[in-house]
């Protein structure tokens, strides 16, 4: 019980880091993202240099960690033993992209802005949630 605790608590400090990161570089601001796919007006290119960042330490990172016989708070790594490429993956990843572009918002940006609460916000969380009920049902 008590390694549970303290795996919740990793997970909330993980979160909290993770929510702060976007908040300083300002990726809970949807302008950001817009701006960065306006490539033929006022182009921002500033998405580039975080998700750049984010590929480098999570490079880094994860060969670092699988060096390691298992993780700090479980017994055994779980990773995703699939690894091809199917018409699920490549469409939901797609509508990802689709609603990430015309809302400038992905999931973790939207749930650290939700201090900040305005009408496109809350209709990207809920259009968020109707897609994974939807999900849940159809696939």
């Amino acid at each position: 019980m008590k390694n549970r605790y303290v795996t919740m608590a990793a997970s909330y400090l993980a979160g909290l880091v993770f929510s702060l990161g976007l908040a300083v570089s300002g990726m809970t601001d949807p302008a950001r993202v817009v701006g960065f796919l306006d490539v033929a007006g006022n182009w921002d290119p500033t998405l580039m240099f975080v998700l750049g960042g984010a590929v480098v330490t999570t490079f880094i990172g994860y060969r670092w960690v699988l060096k390691q016989p298992a993780p700090l708070l479980a017994g055994r790594f779980q990773l995703p033993s699939k690894q091809d490429l199917d018409a699920k993956l490549l469409g939901g990843a797609a509508l990802f992209g689709v609603g990430w572009g015309l809302s400038g918002y992905c999931p973790g940006p939207a749930i650290a802005s939700l201090g900040g609460v305005s009408l496109p916000l809350l209709a990207m969380l809920a259009t968020m949630v109707l897609g994974w009920w939807i999900a849940k049902r159809v696939v």
